[in-house]
């Protein structure tokens, strides 16, 4: 991915928020066999100080990935969009997309069994927690069973990445009152409108605004 200086996300703090509000990730590996993509959620493993997330797949995408024996990219995507150059001033400009999107690489740590049930029932957690009745893992006998049968088709995985490159596009290089525009058209109710990414962009700006 190419950087920008102005673009350049290298807060590890933000970096972690972004995952964890976007925790649908795509992995791809450079096999023998060639390029091979998959889709899973992930989460930031909280028990470890440095950026580490977990996850898993399920089988045989271990073995497609060829998981543990080369590196795998994890990409992490947060809101994007279009933006139009009719939002700019009157002179002259071309459109652009906004976006905030980390690309984690690294040698992935296969988990045993036992760790890889614990991360199974922390991402059924995560994602039940909002539920007015949780369904947990383990919430049932029958529940616990059926869970303990079923992990056994998926292998989880932990990545520590040894590269990151991450980036969030949000109009930085544009003066206040345009970005101002921008967000308010975001806000709106056209055909380009996204909520998430005009508060991604208040977050980007009011950050900014506020280290001046």
């Amino acid at each position: 991915m190419r950087q920008n200086p102005s673009f350049t996300l290298a807060d590890p703090t933000e970096i972690k928020r972004l995952i964890r509000d976007n925790p649908w990730a795509t992995l791809v590996s450079n096999t023998s066999e060639g390029l091979v993509a998959s889709h899973y959620p992930v989460l930031v493993d909280e028990s470890r100080e440095e950026l580490s997330i977990v996850t898993h797949v399920g089988r045989p995408d271990e073995q497609l990935h060829e998981l543990g024996e080369h590196e795998l990219l994890v990409i992490i995507q947060g809101p994007h969009g279009y933006i139009s150059p009719g939002w700019y001033d009157p002179k002259p400009a071309v459109p652009t997309w906004n976006f905030i999107v980390a690309h984690l690489s690294g040698v992935p740590e296969i988990l045993s069994d036992e760790e890889n049930f614990r991360v199974l029932g922390k991402l059924v957690d995560h994602f039940e927690d909002p539920m007015p009745n949780p369904r947990r893992m383990e919430g049932t006998p029958e529940n616990a069973a059926y869970a303990q049968r079923i992990s056994s088709g998926t292998v989880g995985l932990r990545l520590t990445p040894t590269r990151i490159v991450a980036k969030s596009k949000m109009s930085q290089n544009q003066p206040a009152h345009t970005v101002d525009r921008i967000v308010a058209e975001l806000e709106g109710d056209g055909p380009y409108a996204s909520t998430a990414l005009a508060a991604e962009m208040r977050r980007v700006h009011d950050r900014m605004r506020a280290a001046r």
